[in-house]
């Protein structure tokens, strides 16, 4: 048996919940923090998360708590669960309190929008001395709790990083993989937010599954025109942090993206439907850096523009597919060399 280690999960959302409670079944240590004590002291006290799992029962190791540092200082292991809009202000409050040499893992999937940084490139700038992993795939948090068989990949250069990874947050239901090119990982999981609002949309509108399967390839064809141009590995999206994440993403609702996509198909307005759903929905933010960003390296991703025609300059739905549908005809496979 490997030797028990003092792990904490900064945020108590669905996914960290999960991903501690995992942690702690294997004997570890585990501490989950939430920012709001008193929603942290009902989750201590009655073992379980009603707001984001309601109905499952936390491991007896896991201690929620509500103070940032103390979780943080006696840990060999920190992994990050908060909204991206929140990653760099909790980093930098857990910085001076990190032990040298501790493993930091990111399990955010997001991009900061002024500087087109990933989570695990704010760990770089934000802490020293440090060892770095971005943690992502197709991971519903109400499966992996259900104990669905569900697949992982921790990403990282440092292979000591990957071991622990592995070793801690597996379990028998959970088998996580490893991958070399971090970047490459975390963008496929920030990238594919943006593809379930536009497939949630698709939904709505009543489009069959000839229609579904060409947005899906001709996603993933998008997502790899970007990745090659920032100089991740394209063959990462192959795997689960790429395909297999924009699959999940793209075809459930219990996706928050997907559910944003599906409720603009039926008619309802932006800010109607992100105060209904009431958490995050990443791919919202993250479609408006992608924007930016595909415009400024020159990059053709028409389903990016499309969408954000729709959502932010109000376009008619059917105008837009209207106006893909006819655009300029391109090759299949981008790695052959089309566009």
């Amino acid at each position: 048996m490997p030797e028990a280690l003092t792990v904490a999960v900064l945020g108590g959302g669905s996914f960290g919940t999960a991903i501690a409670n995992i942690i702690a079944t294997n004997g570890n240590k585990t501490y989950l923090w939430m920012r709001d004590q008193a929603r942290a002291e009902i989750c201590q006290e009655t073992r379980e998360n009603a707001e984001y799992l309601p109905g499952y029962s936390l491991h007896p190791n896991l201690v929620v708590t509500s103070d940032l540092l103390h979780c943080v200082e006696e840990c060999d292991v920190v992994t990050i669960s908060v909204p991206s809009k929140s990653f760099r202000e909790v980093v930098r409050l857990v910085a001076p309190h990190i032990r040298p040499n501790t493993i930091v893992i990111s399990t955010t999937k997001g991009i900061e929008g002024d500087s087109f940084l990933l989570m695990s490139q704010i760990l770089e700038q934000e802490l020293d001395n440090v060892r770095i992993g971005a943690l992502s795939g197709p991971n519903f948090a109400k499966e992996i709790i259900q104990n669905q068989y569900t697949g992982s990949v921790i990403a990282s250069e440092d292979d000591s990083v990957i071991d622990c990874v592995q070793q801690a947050f597996s379990s028998q239901t959970f088998r996580i993989y490893s991958n070399h090119d971090r970047y490459g990982v975390e963008l496929g999981g920030a990238l594919k937010n943006v593809y379930a609002i536009i497939t949630g949309m698709a939904a709505a509108l009543g489009c069959g599954s000839n229609t579904m399967a060409m947005l899906l390839t001709r996603s993933l064809a998008e997502m790899n025109r970007m990745a090659i141009e920032l100089g991740a590995n394209p063959m990462t999206f192959l795997g689960l942090a790429g395909v297999g994440d924009l699959v999940l993403t793209c075809t459930s609702d219990l996706s928050r993206n997907y559910r944003v996509g599906y409720a603009l198909g039926q008619g309802k307005k932006l800010d109607q439907i992100l105060e209904e759903i009431g958490q995050v929905a990443e791919g919202v933010n993250t479609l408006r850096i992608v924007k930016e960003k595909a415009e400024d390296i020159n990059v053709y991703m028409p389903l990016v523009a499309g969408l954000y025609e729709i959502l932010f300059n109000d376009r008619d739905i059917l105008e837009v597919v209207q106006g893909l549908m006819t655009g300029e005809l391109s090759s299949d496979v981008d790695m052959q060399g089309g566009v």
